[in-house]
């Protein structure tokens, strides 16, 4: 780890001062910076890069924030095999498994042992519109229609690999990666799907029919979803971060993307503990199937 990317939330209280904590200990132990454009604006520590950038002139890059910082760098670099850390800056996140009380004691690790990387699967959107390609997109976590501020259910004529599945009555879909299951699709009742799987979940919002449950598919499917709708149509949010409107006829196609997000593991915990700490699960072990 010789060179080392930082980009941070700037709209977070402490994100200019633990850039600063994190820039300082690189320095001092001969390791290059380079700074995101919008942190090295707010430190007035001079020239900036973009995301792609630091992608090409670093070894990792360090994020500050919470999973929305997290998937806006992803989709950013997602060109480019570039290993992110996420650095928890107070949110409730599943992407920053670095606490911020960890973060020097982690870098002292990735210096003197290196790091372990998890290889996180995205997706690809195409939206059409009257058989013409509107838009194009990655995302990592997951991707929703939604009926929005519509009174309806919407009608969602889905199939995968062109056999015809259901057509879903419901306030909304989502589409997720195993990484976005612990994102809204557990908060409309999907499972929990570790993120080693190469899988896509579908999960109905708040179904008309009760026996619409999540699938849980093979990653190397094609989805694609018709939207059938009255009225203004529906809206259709990437990542939770990047919206377009669907009219009624509009085809959205959805399948695993030949991209891939490089997340660095916490060197202090695993996935379960990660789980139980973000989850609130308070069980306690007899210590009788606890190995070694």
């Amino acid at each position: 780890m010789r060179k080392v990317g930082i980009v941070a939330n700037t709209a977070k209280e402490k994100a200019g001062e633990v850039t600063k904590v994190l820039r300082k200990w690189c320095l001092d132990h001969e390791i290059e910076v380079y700074l995101d454009k919008g942190v090295a604006a707010s430190i007035g520590a001079g020239y900036g890069y973009d995301r792609r950038q630091l992608a090409v002139r670093t070894d990792i890059i360090a994020v500050f924030g919470g999973d929305g910082t997290m998937l806006r760098t992803a989709r950013a670099v997602r060109e480019f095999p570039i290993p992110i850390v996420g650095i928890n800056l107070g949110g409730f996140g599943y992407l920053t498994e670095v606490n911020l009380n960890e973060m020097i004691d982690a870098f002292e690790i990735f210096r003197r042992q290196g790091f372990r990387t998890e290889k996180r699967m995205m997706l690809d959107v195409v939206m059409e519109s009257g058989g013409e390609v509107v838009k194009k997109r990655t995302v990592l976590n997951d991707v929703v229609i939604n009926r929005g501020n519509l009174s309806r259910i919407v009608e969602m004529e889905t199939a995968v690999d062109d056999c015809y599945l259901n057509t879903f009555k419901a306030d909304g879909l989502i589409v997720s990666t195993p990484t976005g299951s612990t994102a809204y699709s557990l908060s409309a009742g999907g499972p929990i799907v570790f993120p080693q799987h190469d899988s896509i979940i579908i999960n109905p919002i708040c179904p008309h029919t009760l026996t619409n449950r999540p699938v849980i598919l093979p990653g190397g499917v094609v989805i694609r979803v018709a939207l059938w709708s009255k009225g203004q149509g529906a809206t259709v949010t990437l990542d939770g971060q990047i919206f377009h409107t669907l009219k009624s006829g509009d085809v959205m196609t959805v399948r695993k993307s030949n991209y891939a997000t490089l997340l660095v593991a916490s060197p202090h915990r695993d996935y379960m503990e990660i789980l139980r700490s973000k989850l609130g699960w308070r069980g306690v072990t007899s210590g009788m199937i606890r190995p070694g």
